[in-house]
């Protein structure tokens, strides 16, 4: 090898070299800046191939991903002046890298420490406001939904954003723990009484209403149906009479019909009367009008 092809072999391994300490990528999952004799020059990159003037230029990238962060348990006390033992964790991300790299450094220890020691100040001021029943009974988006108004201000001057913050567990001491759910059992048992009894009352003011109601629609049919019961016999008696009007020996003949049928036929009757009786003129004289 000639001193020409060792000088191309050098040439192309600075080149080389050069070239990797002038370029940089960013993945989907990362945030990048570049600093500049430790001032930030650039903090808008997206996923690619970006370049940088060696030694004069740093970069540092950081995890976009949501971090989660596990805290040990800490001692609260309530507005009774009971200890309380709570462990929680949180789940942040980078919201804004310039804001987070002049706050924490850039070293994601420190951004965990100063939001937890956040969340424990807003768990503590939480805390403070109740009793142990309440925080045992209580709903856990409760609590959290609170932890998110208090530590909003303190995320934002770290740059971070806070997804979600969640307490695992809530420990009682062991000289409470009895008195505390005896206390809740009693309190759920008074107020499972106050609702039956609230429900017997309701029931029976639906009953009296309803035998009420059913008592004024059988009144009300009543009525209409002697209404149009005695319509009906007027109607009839009158459609009678002007019937048998036209012929008065033909209504005597049917009424007389009517008679036989309702007084005779029957084993046990017996009707005494005297033989010219008018009530057989139309058995004993069927030509009689």
């Amino acid at each position: 090898m000639n001193s020409s092809q060792r000088a191309v072999i050098v040439g192309l391994i600075v080149a080389i070299v050069l070239v990797s300490w002038s370029t940089f990528t960013v993945t989907e999952t990362e945030l990048a800046i570049k600093l500049e004799f430790g001032a930030i020059k650039r903090a808008d990159y997206t996923p690619g191939l970006h370049f940088r003037i060696p030694v004069m230029q740093e970069v540092r990238k950081f995890e976009r991903r949501i971090i989660t962060q596990n805290f040990p348990a800490e001692t609260f006390l309530t507005s009774e002046g009971k200890i309380l033992n709570v462990d929680f964790f949180v789940k942040w991300r980078i919201r804004n890298v310039t804001a987070y790299y002049r706050s924490t450094g850039g070293i994601e220890d420190n951004a965990a420490r100063r939001l937890g020691e956040s969340v424990k100040n807003s768990l503590k001021s939480v805390i403070t406001r109740l009793t142990i029943q309440q925080i045992v009974a209580a709903e856990r988006a409760a609590v959290t939904g609170d932890l998110f108004k208090d530590v909003g201000s303190d995320v934002d001057q770290l740059g971070i954003e806070m997804v979600d913050v969640r307490v695992r567990r809530i420990d009682l001491p062991d000289d409470v723990t009895d008195s505390v759910y005896r206390r809740m059992q009693q309190s759920f048992a008074a107020q499972a009484a106050k609702l039956r009894a609230e429900g017997h009352a309701s029931a029976e003011t639906i009953k009296a209403e309803s035998d009420r109601q059913r008592t004024e629609i059988l009144s009300a049919a009543s009525r209409e149906a002697q209404q149009i019961r005695g319509l009906g016999d007027a109607q009839a008696t009158d459609i009678y009479a002007r019937s048998f009007s036209r012929n008065p020996e033909f209504y005597a003949f049917y009424r007389s019909l009517q008679a036989y049928r309702n007084s005779l036929g029957r084993d046990t009757d017996v009707i005494v009367l005297s033989p010219d009786s008018e009530f057989f003129k139309y058995l004993s004289r069927p030509q009689a009008r």
